[in-house]
């Protein structure tokens, strides 16, 4: 069956491709726990998203106490740096201290489970946990997330929008 799933960089920078091998190794270790899991019985999200969770709300605190502010200002110009727009090639739509709305046109992730081999509903049940730290930091913020769209589930961007 032919993947829904269009996920190529346009940015070939050697650094950065590094960089995304880095975090390809991260989503690899999601989808062997999941998988592992799921050879013993366990629904993935029934233990992936909370897990996942608890890492966003923890990166969160820690985002914020170096930013030091709870702004989602302070959360673009912490997480959303200008070398983490070019792993994820973003765009950032909208950023104000209430809203913060970006464009992902790009996903290491989404790569590293296509790579394993991952069918199109893998990928996106990988992203669904995956999102739960997004979710989490959101929350650590005083706010919410909103996935607007996603590259798991074939469509040509993420676009996430965190408001409070």
């Amino acid at each position: 069956m032919k993947s829904i799933v269009k996920n190529e960089p346009s940015i070939k920078n050697p650094i950065i491709q590094a960089v995304r091998g880095q975090l390809e190794q991260r989503a690899s270790w999601l989808y062997l726990l999941c998988d592992e899991g799921g050879k013993r019985g366990l629904e993935w999200k029934d233990f992936g998203s909370a897990a996942i969770k608890r890492c966003g709300l923890a990166q969160g605190k820690e985002l914020i106490k170096t930013g030091g502010t709870e702004s989602l200002i302070g959360l673009r110009k912490t997480l959303f740096t200008k070398p983490a727009q070019w792993v994820f090639e973003m765009k950032i739509r909208k950023s104000t201290d209430q809203v913060l709305a970006i464009d992902f046109h790009y996903c290491p992730l989404v790569k590293a489970w296509q790579k394993a081999g991952c069918t199109d509903k893998e990928i996106a049940d990988l992203c669904d946990i995956a999102m739960c730290g997004d979710h989490g930091i959101g929350e650590a913020y005083g706010g919410k997330l909103n996935l607007l769209k996603s590259i798991a589930k074939g469509d040509e961007v993420c676009r996430v929008y965190y408001h409070k």
